[in-house]
């Protein structure tokens, strides 16, 4: 019956969101209360036609062959740059007028400026821009004051949307004009770094090791997504399609620490990549005690992968594009209870085998006691009762004279070296990692598939529109560590669905899938554990670890509540009325039988409230195996289909890795955490 109750409230709820995006859209002479704006009856291309100071773009706009799209219904914002700003431009160019722009120039100018979505400033936080422009590109967004002390939008640092004209709206969108043109850089990352003379430290480092000559990778020119088809299918009542990724591209981000806080906090002049060196051996030659007598442990031999200062600059590094700093830790904060969890994620770095924590700093207890920023990202931090390791806070952008973003990734500025140290083994990472299965591949974060769309609205039966978002599968080959039989699918978040970060990886058809398991810290036992939720639709598959079979295979038809599994009756009040020691009761009930309830910080939207994942039988956690894991070496989960019921959807939410020290605690004043 629950899981009925749930089915009819994602249907209607598209249906609301359906009801209400096209009330929102349509000609109304009424102001909507969250915007501040009105509809005037005009289409964006008359705006531009009629208002005198955008008469230079309008005549970019034309040259580019966009005004007919412009007069169309749609969903645009324009952050159109006065003629002033034009001019300005101009001249920076040599230039004498617009006349001398080429029409190739004309049309990278105005897909700079329009965006795809429509975007009140109320809705630009720091960070990027959700949707990218039409060169498909992000904007980057901050917050400051103009001239006259109004509080505006910064885009891309040094160009602000004109307060006295900002959230203007016409009939296919809204107009955002700017005092300055937007531009990207075009550059791969390796040349956006080096004009940044605020770190050259870094730069001096990355070049030396040969790490920055790995930095150029950008596209493979020999995918191409016209050789797959559109894949229909159905998730309980979901009817969705999902297609193949339109690009693969690869990306990086790099986390810098700049000149002056390398000299203020370790005494490292500019440039002086011998003393990083020697703090580099400091770090390392405590984790990796067997390399300090080997013959690439040495100031000359900074290219050897397991150098000392080589080992440290990778840390430093993502293989990903994170597209800006909103988008370190879940976008927004989806399904996840803020005040009682800080929102985090976990990557890999170029080190091998290490990962970095990310988190943002949601929760007030322990954020007042550190003296840390509230909502600031935090690097390799942990600070509670037990533990005070700040780690690195990161910038949300740089100098205003300063590129950030290339071609094929970016950098951030931390206040403080990032490193896998011993504090950072044995301590941050000695605790219950988990990820949602979106952030194991770095594929999806840089090809701006992770977390795409609008997760406030559902689609009308197999769209193919992709108007609020697109659903992707992914063909064997496209995800480096995979091996896949069948389809493997990212579908997009939704509020309504019962999804940690709103999203979701499913596998479909008869499916054979492995991949690589994220690293682990340290030598030891280890639990892998899963979450999702069940469908009486889902299907059936065997758990293997590095080939091995582990267990009985997984039903997903089966909640807590099923009584092979919790035994009593299912209490669906867990984080409201039941007491600590029914709490302890049950876990322990549960952890013999390698169950967990679903997170007690995860939630998804039930109409206006939130409804907790510990307190729902259908979504939960299920130990996969417990196994000893030698972090020297790649693991690898596999997951086939043994399903004889012919559903075969298998739910893939998101992984813990749990070490013993967490897991097998026993003392009933230490269990572990709900959350």
């Amino acid at each position: 019956m629950m899981i009925m109750k749930r089915s009819v409230f994602k249907y209607w709820s598209g249906i609301v969101s359906l009801f209400f995006l096209f009330g929102f859209m349509g000609c109304s002479d009424e102001p909507d209360e969250m915007n501040y704006y009105t509809f005037k009856g005009q289409m964006m291309s008359d705006y531009l036609l009629q208002t005198k100071q955008f008469s230079d773009f309008a005549t970019l706009v034309n040259r580019a062959g966009m005004m007919d799209m412009l007069s169309s219904y749609g969903s645009y914002t324009c952050f159109a740059p006065t003629n002033a700003a034009l001019q300005d431009y101009i001249k920076g160019k040599g230039l004498k007028s617009i006349d001398e722009l080429t029409d190739a120039d004309c049309d990278t100018i105005v897909r700079t400026h329009l965006v795809e979505n429509m975007y009140s400033t109320s809705e630009m936080n720091d960070g990027v821009l959700p949707t990218t422009n039409m060169n498909r590109r992000y904007l980057e967004i901050g917050h400051g004051n103009d001239e006259n002390g109004n509080a505006v939008v910064m885009v891309n640092k040094t160009a602000h949307v004109i307060f006295e004209l900002q959230d203007d709206s016409v009939e296919n969108g809204i107009m955002q004009p700017v005092t300055e043109v937007l531009e990207n850089s075009n550059r791969m990352l390796p040349k956006v770094l080096e004009q940044n003379e605020k770190i050259s430290t870094f730069y001096a480092a990355l070049k030396a090791t040969g790490l920055l000559d790995s930095l150029n990778m950008y596209r493979d020119d020999s995918w191409n997504p016209d050789l797959y088809e559109r894949y229909y299918y159905t998730s309980h009542i979901n009817q969705e399609t999902a297609t193949v990724p339109d690009e693969k591209r690869y990306g990086f981000t790099l986390f810098i620490v700049p000149d002056s806080i390398l000299s203020r906090k370790y005494g490292i002049v500019p440039g002086d990549i011998k003393g990083l060196y020697n703090k580099a051996c400091e770090i390392y030659d405590a984790v990796y005690p067997e390399d300090k007598n080997a013959e690439y442990h040495s100031f000359e031999q900074l290219e050897h992968r397991k150098n000392p200062l080589n080992r440290f600059m990778a840390y430093h590094i993502l293989d990903r594009d994170v597209k800006g700093w909103n988008y370190l830790t879940p976008l927004n904060d989806i399904g996840i209870e803020t005040t009682l969890m800080n929102p985090e994620d976990w990557y890999e770095t170029m080190l091998p085998r290490t990962m970095m924590k990310v988190e943002k700093l949601t929760v007030w207890k322990y954020t007042n006691m550190s003296g840390d920023q509230r909502l600031e990202i935090y690097l390799n931090r942990r600070y509670d009762d037990n533990y005070s390791i700040h780690g690195s806070m990161v910038s949300r952008t740089i100098e205003p004279e300063y590129e950030q973003e290339g071609l094929n990734g970016r950098y951030f500025y931390v206040n403080d070296i990032v490193a896998f140290s011993t504090d950072t083994r044995d301590i941050v990472h000695n605790c219950r990692i988990r990820m949602d299965f979106s952030t194991i591949f770095p594929e999806l974060m840089t090809n701006d598939i992770r977390q795409n769309g609008d997760p406030a609205y559902n689609d009308p039966p197999f769209d193919e529109t992709a108007k609020y978002g697109r659903n992707y599968y992914f063909p064997n080959g496209y995800l480096k560590n995979v091996n896949n039989v069948g389809y493997f699918i990212y579908r997009r978040p939704h509020l309504g669905f019962y999804c940690y970060e709103g999203d979701e990886m499913n596998l479909f058809g008869d499916y054979d899938f492995t991949f690589k398991i994220p690293p682990v810290p340290f030598e030891g036992d280890w639990q892998i554990r899963l979450g999702f939720t069940c469908e009486p639709t889902r299907g059936i598959g065997q758990i293997y670890f590095d080939d091995v079979p582990q267990g009985i295979p997984l039903d997903m038809t089966k909640s807590l509540s099923d009584p092979t599994i919790l035994g009593t009756a299912f209490r669906s009040d867990y984080t409201t009325a039941m007491s600590s020691s029914e709490k302890l009761e049950e876990r322990k009930a549960l952890k013999n039988k390698g169950y967990y309830r679903g997170a007690a910080g995860g939630y998804h939207l039930l109409g206006d409230r939130h409804d907790i994942f510990a307190n729902c039988a259908d979504t939960y956690r299920i130990v996969l195996c417990t196994v000893h894991i030698n972090p020297d070496k790649d693991h690898f989960l596999r997951i086939r289909n043994v399903s004889d019921n012919g559903s075969t959807e298998f739910m893939l939410d998101y992984l813990e890795l749990v070490p013993k020290s967490v897991y097998g605690v026993t003392d009933e004043g230490e269990q572990e955490d709900d959350l």
